[in-house]
């Protein structure tokens, strides 16, 4: 997924604003992202729920 430099800022702003790893949302986003077009999206939320268990380079879990 590309972001323009704006959005990347932005992004980058508010998840340090939230203490929220800002690779995982882009992780989350891609995710979307990647089923938004099929037509079963099955095992989209099994998939968003194993990137938020996941660690982030900010150690949180």
């Amino acid at each position: 997924m590309k972001l323009s430099e704006d959005d990347q800022q932005l992004l980058g702003k508010l998840c340090s604003q939230n203490n929220v790893s800002q690779e995982k949302v882009l992780k989350l986003l891609q995710t979307v992202h990647e089923f938004e077009f099929k037509d079963r999206r099955t095992g989209i939320y099994d998939a968003l729920r194993e990137i938020l268990k996941s660690r982030s380079d900010r150690g949180d879990k």
